[in-house]
């Protein structure tokens, strides 16, 4: 059993993203899906930066220091969209950290806001669609590939669907896309597994 924290999107901790949480769950592993907000969800991503800039980021720093108490020593960091900030940092800083499971976005692991290098012993994939506005438009699907090179094919992997939507893992969003959703779980499966 492999313990994951995935951290939501902007919007909220949605019906959507527990249902994400769950399907990656399975029957093996456990799945904390901290809620960031305090039961807020946004009905658009502007209100979700509304909420986001609302609570402070002091605020969400201190709930995510609360999502990892108690947590075992091996943990894999994952976030969707805005939550691969925070999953990112912890896979790159925490020494309980073995994986990344990135979302719609990836920092660059090379340039002056990055976390530092990339550590050997853990394993990353990322996920995004190909013409999405924010992932594949605005760097971040760079920044994956820069990942990828840098750490290697045998523990990174980038993979990309077909399609434009941001925040496609979400049923609960009319960005939603089924198909790509399951492959991502898939195949993010496939590397919890392989951890643990």
């Amino acid at each position: 059993m492999v313990e994951v924290v995935l951290f939501h999107h902007v919007v909220g901790l949605t019906d959507g993203v527990r249902r994400f949480a769950e399907e990656l769950s399975g029957e093996q592993h456990r799945v904390h899906v901290p809620d960031l907000y305090d039961g807020r969800v946004a009905d658009s991503l502007n209100g979700g930066f509304a909420i986001r800039k609302d609570i402070g980021d002091e605020t969400i720093d201190a709930r995510i220091g609360e999502a990892l108490d108690g947590l075992g020593d091996e943990v894999v960091y994952a976030g969707i969209s805005m939550g691969v900030m925070a999953a990112q940092r912890l896979a790159q800083t925490r020494p309980d950290a073995v994986g990344a499971l990135l979302y719609e976005s990836c920092v660059p692991v090379t340039d002056e806001f990055a976390f530092g290098p990339w550590p050997d012993r853990v394993r990353v994939q990322i996920h995004g669609m190909d013409d999405d506005e924010f992932f594949a438009h605005e760097g971040d699907i760079d920044a994956a590939r820069e990942l990828v090179a840098l750490v290697g094919p045998d523990r990174a992997e980038l993979f990309t669907y077909p399609g434009d939507q941001h925040l496609f893992v979400d049923e609960s969003l009319a960005t939603y896309d089924a198909e790509a959703t399951k492959l991502a779980i898939d195949r993010s499966r496939t590397m919890l597994d392989a951890i643990g």
